[in-house]
Order: structure tokens, then sequence, then C-alpha cells
């Protein structure tokens, strides 16, 4: 079919965030994890790319793979075209690596249980792609860190707690410490190693320490974060010796999302949240920040700059999860624990800037901040795989790679990726779409974008629905398109007398031409959620309430009404939804495109035909009058490279001539009007499931939207662009 849209029409590449002309990093690649497998392993193997590192050349990342125990490379020669670079089985869990001349470094776990943790310290010489030395550790290792000369390397001895015994209190003996080992030519001498005592220290449980991670600063002093004990400690790397050590605090939040209960509310207040810090890096030689994540009792949701002594030289505060909600990145089931989650740093100087990354390992994304010497300044957001764990900058290169250790093979979601950025002249092309404030100066909480429609008179002015992920808070969303980037500047709730409209599953919306919507609900008979149309006034109150005729209710499934739309006026004036996969009367391969008269109240149909999937499932997403045509989204349910169909067709509004429902229906033609493939690519990333928003506006611009599922086992990216002119008579 031809395409009738030139793809070459922009689309918005934005970001709300940097004001200045400074450079800024792009995603310029992402790397499956799965595909560098060796050729004996099937490629449904579970992996996962957790810490990462580069190479001293800067041509090549390694990472630890702990399900599949190995050491991954990746070759980025180019990098904007990353090739499988060769894997090493290690004979254990590997769980961080790091680079000491030419060779690599891996802290690997052998423990046995909790009580008898053990573990070595693994070099392997990628010219042989193997393991050449083992040091014993006598513990369970978590992060390592090589000095800046390459004269030391430095492991964290956790010996983690067993979070199922007593509820997970400690302490939990043995103690952990930390390991210093000294380099010649990359190799660690074995017989070198000093065991750093950091046992007393800490207010809580400072009998059982629990190293968390390790960085070196250039005068080889190395600081370690105790995330359970609350704790950092400063040593002296030569000896091991004590040089301060101080508690990471506690911090007020406002403005946070305090309960798990499906709504983005962002007016809590939580106070005393101990930090808890589990990655560290050095600014300087006199600083350092920390993210603080928290595991055990805190977790403060934003990330510290310390001095070396202990004094708090700043707080991020709700700073960088009000960016991350305001982005669509906000995972609502950690709010009554972690919220965004920061773990992973890396802090990066790339000619005279320094850049601070902070990862969000539940909202799969990462801010980056530049170092000012006082407060830092926000410069954007990137995104990443799912589950951002590891980041690390080559400054010689101006790149930046992140690893993202969750792999969903299991379910057949998306699999663990490193991706790759560059710092470059020009506009973020991430977010393309965030909110605003509301009247209260609280973020506007916003995800799962599921069906969109646009303003009748106004361009750029479009409106949007969130699904039953937010069950708790059914939202009209208004989009000013007109910014770089999109912005959500009003949430409308949907009410039904007076109080948050329940048991809805808003899939579709269509304006009425009056200030008012048409909501198409997909139902769950196993929920009790209903297949329904609302219409909903310009205040959010549902007014009227059209169930399913018996015909449909007798044959319908799960997979109802995925979009609506308004065609004719008067007593033509009828209502068109798109069912998105064959009910029960439905031969395979066709679905309902289902009708009801405004004026009659009678209910018709014709039939849909879907293309042929390789994989899983195909069916529609979406439908929007404009013209002579309705537009409709047709789409599998794939992701990255097995994602083959994710289009936009039109009908004909003269073939839209509906059979009475029990009847023989007719089947429309369709014709493509545009592949959204390279669309979804746009961004460098790996092309997601659900594009289920499409509608044209006041001017005949084509707008369409992805739903990012609530950040529920998705890394939360919303796309939102536009596909320029859409002629309604060609």
């Amino acid at each position: 079919m031809r395409s009738l849209l030139s793809m070459s029409a922009a689309i918005f590449v934005l970001l709300g965030g940097t004001a200045s002309a400074d450079p800024v990093f792009n995603r310029i690649a992402s790397f499956p994890v799965n595909t560098n497998l060796p050729s004996d392993m099937a490629q449904d193997t579970e992996t996962s790319a957790e810490i990462i590192t580069a190479t001293a050349d800067g041509m090549k990342l390694v990472y630890s793979d702990s399900p599949a125990s190995m050491i991954g490379f990746i070759d980025i020669a180019n990098p904007a075209m990353p090739k499988p670079g060769g894997t090493v089985k290690i004979e254990g869990e590997p769980t961080s690596v790091a680079v000491a001349g030419t060779m690599v470094l891996a802290g690997v776990n052998t423990s046995e249980s909790y009580t008898s943790p053990s573990g070595f310290l693994a070099t392997i010489d990628p010219a042989q792609m193997a393991v050449v030395q083992k040091c014993d550790l006598a513990g369970q290792p978590d992060s390592i860190a090589v000095s800046g000369d390459g004269s030391l390397v430095a492991v964290a001895i956790e010996n983690e707690r067993d979070e199922d015994l007593n509820d997970g209190e400690i302490p939990q003996l043995p103690a952990g410490n930390i390991k210093i080992f000294k380099i010649a030519n990359g190799m660690p001498d074995c017989d070198s190693a000093i065991t750093a005592n950091v046992s007393g220290l800490a207010e809580v449980a400072g009998d059982d320490p629990e190293p968390e991670f390790v960085d070196f600063n250039s005068n080889n002093e190395l600081a370690v974060t105790l995330q359970e004990n609350n704790h950092i400690v400063v040593l002296n790397g030569a000896d091991g010796s004590i040089i301060s050590h101080f508690s990471a605090g506690a911090t007020d939040l406002e403005g946070v999302d305090t309960e798990n209960d499906r709504q983005l509310s962002f007016t809590g207040t939580l106070k005393n949240v101990v930090r808890e810090p589990d990655a560290v890096q050095w600014i300087d030689n006199d600083r350092l920040v920390t993210a603080n994540e928290g595991d055990y009792k805190g977790g403060s949701r934003g990330f510290t700059i310390f001095s070396k002594s202990g004094d708090v030289l700043y707080e991020s505060g709700p700073d960088l999860e009000h960016r991350i909600v305001m982005a669509g990145h906000y995972p609502e089931k950690r709010s009554g624990k972690k919220g965004g989650e920061p773990e992973g740093l890396e802090v990066v100087t790339i000619g005279d800037m320094t850049y601070i990354v902070v990862l969000s390992e539940r909202g799969s994304i990462a801010g980056v901040y530049i170092d000012t010497g006082a407060a830092p300044e926000f410069l954007q957001l990137i995104p990443t795989g799912l589950g951002p764990e590891g980041v690390i900058g080559i400054p010689e290169r101006n790149l930046l790679a992140i690893s993202a250790e969750v792999d969903l093979i299991d379910d057949g979601g998306v699999r663990s990726h490193v991706t790759l950025y560059e710092l470059e002249e020009g506009e973020p092309s991430y977010p393309m779409i965030v909110s605003g404030k509301d009247d209260a100066g609280n973020p506007i909480g916003w995800g799962a974008l599921s069906g969109l429609a646009a303003d009748p008179k106004q361009a750029g002015i479009l409106y949007a629905v969130n699904d039953s992920f937010y069950a708790g808070q059914p939202t009209i969303f208004t989009i000013d398109a007109n910014q770089k980037p999109a912005k959500i500047t009003k949430a409308l709730r949907v009410t039904r007398n007076g109080h948050p409209a329940q048991q809805l599953d808003m899939e579709g919306i269509a304006t009425d031409g009056e200030g008012g919507f048409w909501i198409a609900s997909e139902g769950r008979s196993d929920r009790a959620i209903a297949h329904a149309i609302y219409h909903v006034n310009s205040d959010g109150e549902i007014t009227q309430t059209i169930g399913l005729p018996e015909e449909l209710s007798w044959v319908e499934k799960r997979f109802g009404f995925e979009g609506i739309t308004v065609l004719g006026d008067g007593d033509d004036e009828s209502l068109w939804m798109a069912v998105q996969r064959e009910w029960g009367d439905d031969d395979k391969g066709l679905v309902k495109l289902v009708s009801y008269n405004l004026k009659d109240k009678k209910w018709g149909a014709v039939h849909y035909p879907l293309n042929k999937g390789e994989k899983g499932w195909v069916g529609l997403s979406e439908i929007y009058a404009h013209g002579e045509h309705v537009y409709i989204i047709e789409r599998d349910n794939q992701i990255g490279d097995a994602a083959k169909i994710k289009r936009l067709y039109r009908v004909p509004v003269s073939d839209l001539k509906p059979a009475s429902l029990g009847e023989k229906l007719p089947v429309v033609i369709k014709e493509e009007v545009r592949d959204f493939i390279d669309d979804l690519k746009a961004t460098y990333g790996y092309v997601v499931d659900k594009i289920e928003g499409f509608a044209i506006d006041a001017e005949g611009t084509g707008y369409a939207v992805t739903d990012n599922d609530g950040i529920d086992d998705s890394n939360g990216e919303t796309l939102f662009f536009n596909i320029g002119k859409v002629n309604p008579q060609s």
C-alpha cells in the first residue's frame, strides 16, 4: 500500500529543562543485551546489564550479567551502531566490573548462604576472553572501583542481610568490610590485600556495616556508602585508615506522593526521611554526591552533595522526582516506599563542564545536572532501558552509556538494554511531552495516555485520557502541542455524582462540539468494568451512560472499545467505536467498527480487516474522523525488533454503511496512510508496544501518542509526535 504522508515530516524533538545553549545528551543507540549471548545459549535466556564500565580506549563497553553468570563486551567503535563483543563465563554471580589498564576486574559472589558469604575478585584478559586470576575476598562483594592512577582496587564486601529473616531487621552478622588490593600492570596483587574495618561507626546497627558502593578521588581517597546503616565513610586508599565518617542524615520532603492508590497526587509530606544512599561519586577531591535510594528504613528520593567531612552542601529534595513526574515517568506503585528510587550515579567532566547523572531505577529515566560548585543546574532528562542500574561516561568521545538490568523475557516483555548517548549541540530529543503544575503549584502527574482528540477550533490543542492503570484518578488532559515539548496544561478529573468515577477504563475520547466529551471505556467482565460509552461535560461530570445492546454484550470480550469518534450531524450524528480485537461472533482477522446513532439510538457495525502478524496478536487502537475518511491505528502487541505492525490506515466515510447487529457485516476497504515504525525509532530506543492515540487538529495536522502503561513493566517512554498536514480529500 502506498504511503500518503511523507516519512520526512517533522516529529517533535523536545525536552523541558535547559533554557541555555548548553550542549545536551541525546540517545544515539540502544543495544539489547540478549544479542550478545553466545551461540550455544538460546535467545530467550534471561540476561541483565547491571554495572557498566568502558575499556581504557573507550572503544568497548563492559557489563556484569548476573543471571547469565557472564561478563559482556559491546563494541562501540561506532557508538551509533553498537555490536556484540562477546562474553566471558564466570563461575559465580558477577556483581560489578571495573577496568584496570588492559584488564577487566569483576567482583564475583559465590555465597552458599547469607551466613556463609564468599566471593572472589576476578581478573579478565579481554585479549584472551578468559579469567586469568582470582583473589579470594572472604565475603560477598558488591561494587568495586579502581583508582584513577590504576594502582589500587577497592571492593565493597557487603555481606548483605536476609530480608526475609525477622522482616530484614539488622544487625545480621557477619559484618561487611572493604578489601583493597594493589595493582601492577592491571593485575591485582592478591597478597597485598588490606581489610578496612568499618564496624562501630554508624548509629544504625554499627556492628553490622553493609558497604554498598565505593569510589576513589584523585588523591586515592575512597568514599564508601553503608546504605542500610545510613552512613558514609572516607578511607585512605593506601592503608585503609579512616579519614572521616558521618551519618548520611535525613531530610523533609514536601509535595510528594505517599500512597499506592492508583492516583498521582503530589501533596504529601514526609518528615525526617533518612537518605540511605546507594551510589556515591566524587565530584572533586573535597565533594561527593550520593543517590539516596533507600533500602532499609528510608530513601529520600533525590541526591545530596556532601563535603568530605560530612557537611550537606546541597540537597535536591523532590526536585528530580518532580521532573520525573512531569515527564510521565513517575512509578506510582512505589509511592509508599521510595518513589523514583535514585540508585546509580556518574560524575563526568567533558570539556570544561562537569555533569552529574542520576539514575531513577523505577522511573527508567536519568536526570542530568551541571555542577556549578554550588547548587547544581538541571540540564535535562534522558530515557533509559527498564531499570537502569549502571552508568559510565567516556569523556574523550563525548559519550555516556547506561545499563538497564531488567529483562522481562519470561513475560514476553522488553529485554535488558544498554543505551548510548552523545553530547552534542542542539535540542534534547526527549521528553516529547511534559506536564506543567496545577494551580496549587504541584506537578501534574500523568501517564498511560490511551486516547487522543483535537479541539475543534484551536490548532495544536488536544485532549487525552488515561486508562485504568490510574483507576482512582480518571482524567482528561489538555495538551498544548504548540510548545516544544508539548505540554499538559490541565488535568480534568472525570467524576460521577461529584466523586472520582470508578470502574472506568478510558481508551478513547472525542469532543462533542459543545465543550464536553464522549468517552469510550473498555470493559472487563472479570473486574466488573462495563463496556460502555460515557458523555462527560466540561466540568468532568458524567452526564450520560450508554451500555452495550444485548447483541454485543452476548459476544463481548475484554478487548473492547479502543477509540471513539463522531460522524455526521443532526439526525445523522453517530458515534463510531473501534473494537480492539475479535469478539465471539467475529471471524478471525475481522474486527468491528461499531456505530451508535445519537438520535434514534440505533446500533450497527461494519467489519475491518486486520493484517496478519508474525507473532502475538494484531488489533485496533484508535479511530478518528477527519474530512472524507476515518483514520484507524492498527498495531501488533510486539516490541523492539519483533514489532512489525504499527500503522495508520484510513477508510472512506462513504464505506461506513453499518448493518444491523446480528446480520452479516460489510467489510470495509482500508488504505495505508503511514507506517509508524520509523517514528517510534526516532529517539533511538527500542520500538514500544502501544501506539494508541491519534487525532487531527483544527488546521489538519496529525498527532500520535503512545501509552507507557503507567511505568508498570515499561520503561515509561511516551512518544508524542506530529506527522504533518493530513489532506482530507486526497
